[in-house]
């Protein structure tokens, strides 16, 4: 029989904070859980905090919402299979689809319209092991690829591997976010932050081919807001 319950820890309407459709209305469906554990996790609450909803009730809350947009996230929302009967529910529906995901699941299952949002890890994530490098052969030119960088060492090891792949021109964007800076004793998954004008003066020196990507929602509202 199929599984037609997720495990979800929040659903919420609000201005979408990151990818190249960063500034629009969106519905952002969270579900509980993750295999990962980041150093700058800014949502270790979804790891712990959830409960199991009828796929019903999920899909009606989503479209019961004006916005067009809906993204799917976590935690890793590619650890519970229901959510691929989700995506088809909403692409159905006329919904376009965004999931952000770790890269450490394997993103060919997904419904072919869903836009793939792949957040490598890297380095300095504590989890690049986990990275399934064979994901990048699944990109389809909607896709985007996400990179967090926390240090120099991060920024280099990114950049190989959008040249070496030739990810500029495989996706619709390849995007580069510093960890999100906070001010002392208000550090969010430990990690201090990275300047963006550091970020932004590498991106500049190496004229790469790439977008710098601010946090839209940590600028908005508190950086530990949740719900927005």
């Amino acid at each position: 029989m199929l599984d037609t319950t997720l495990r979800i820890n929040e659903i919420f309407f609000s201005i979408q904070g990151e990818s190249t459709r960063a500034g629009c209305p969106c519905v952002f469906v969270r579900l509980a859980g993750c295999h990962l554990r980041c150093t700058y996790c800014d949502t270790e609450y979804a790891f712990r905090e959830g409960a199991t909803r009828a796929m019903d009730d999920v899909a009606a809350e989503v479209l019961s919402h004006p916005a067009r947009l809906v993204e799917i996230t976590g935690g890793e929302p590619l650890l519970q299979t229901p959510v691929h009967e989700l995506v088809t529910r909403l692409a159905d529906a006329g919904r376009t689809v965004l999931i952000e995901t770790s890269g450490a699941c394997d993103i060919s299952v997904c419904d072919e319209r869903a836009i793939r949002i792949l957040d490598l890890k890297t380095p300095g994530s504590g989890e690049a092991s986990r990275n399934l490098m064979e994901n990048l052969d699944n990109l389809a030119p909607r896709d985007e690829v996400k990179f967090v960088i926390t240090d120099r060492a991060d920024y280099e090891w990114a950049r190989a591997l959008v040249s070496e792949h030739d990810l500029a021109a495989r996706c619709a964007a390849v995007l580069m976010s510093p960890v999100f800076e906070q001010a002392p004793g208000r550090e969010i998954g430990g990690a201090v932050g990275l300047p963006p004008r550091e970020l932004a003066e590498w991106i500049l020196a190496d004229g790469l081919d790439v977008r710098l990507q601010l946090q839209l929602h940590k600028h908005i509202w508190d950086p530990r807001t949740r719900g927005v």
